[in-house]
């Protein structure tokens, strides 16, 4: 089945001769990587960076995704939790987690013999807070997928065109996401939001973001959203999702009934009212 946007996005693929894809293993990148290599065959190689904030079931699932893409993939180390910006988590945390990832992707690509660096960003992420958008621009990194004039429905209508199995996953975020703005980013709560999440995919929810709150002087809260879909799902296994809760620490366990919505740490920012924890 032929398609104008996946052609032109094919098309920039031949004009740009090799690429190093900055690959998460979420939909858009994933796309982009097998177009990318569907085009360029073994000139085209994804990258995907490790730290505290990939989960490690992401981890697992971006090995998987692009072992049946094909392509190669590499896993580097990158720390961004050594970069005071990125630890003091204000509004524009992104900018220093992305400058950290196209540092190590630029080295990559001279090491690897490779023309251009690119990115999975869409075109319905330009309307977004989105300050590794910057980092990007800074760095000379190309969004193929905003050249060639991608949505989001888009990305997904054409991945299954390909074939690709991961067209309908739901949207994913690093882990650091899940902390508000002003909190610090530290290892631990990392890894609390992160085997948390896991417990609750094991549990049969498929949407879920563990939102990491401060609850006193020591403890945390666990304000959990699912898809609306899910909510009914949530409250029924609520003991269970209590018990894994407090096993990874959490001192409160709570179900957002807004449900899940990407950004809601964002909705503080026109106020501004940060406190660092």
């Amino acid at each position: 089945m032929r398609d104008p946007k996946l052609d032109q996005l094919r098309s920039l693929f031949r004009e740009m001769g090799s690429v190093l894809v900055c690959y998460s293993g979420g939909v858009d990148s994933a796309f982009v990587l097998a177009v990318a290599h569907e085009v360029l065959g073994a000139r085209a190689v994804g990258m995907t960076a490790v730290s505290p904030s990939l989960a490690p079931f992401e981890r697992e699932a971006a090995v998987a995704v692009a072992h049946q893409i094909g392509a190669r993939l590499e896993l580097v180390d990158s720390h961004e939790i050594e970069r005071p910006g990125y630890v003091a988590n204000a509004p524009d945390r992104c900018f220093h987690c992305k400058s950290e990832l196209y540092e190590i992707a630029a080295a990559k690509r001279h090491a690897w013999s490779l023309e251009h660096i690119v990115n999975g960003t869409n075109v319905d992420d330009l309307g977004d807070h989105r300050p590794g958008l910057e980092a990007a621009k800074d760095a000379g990194v190309r969004s193929v997928l905003v050249e060639a004039a991608f949505t989001k429905d888009d990305v997904r209508r054409c991945a299954r065109i390909i074939g690709l199995g991961v067209w309908d996953k739901p949207a994913s975020a690093c882990l650091s996401s899940r902390i508000p703005y002003g909190t610090e980013v530290t290892r631990e709560r990392l890894a609390q939001i992160g085997g948390l999440e896991a417990e609750l995919r094991r549990l049969g929810l498929r949407q879920v973001r563990v939102r990491w709150h401060a609850a006193g002087t020591k403890g945390a809260m666990a304000r959990i959203e699912v898809a609306r879909d899910e909510l009914l799902h949530a409250f029924d296994a609520r003991d269970s999702v209590v018990e894994a809760g407090k096993r990874f620490g959490f001192s409160f366990v709570t179900l957002d009934l807004q449900g899940y919505r990407t950004g809601s740490h964002n909705e503080v920012l026109p106020e501004r009212r940060l406190r660092v924890v």
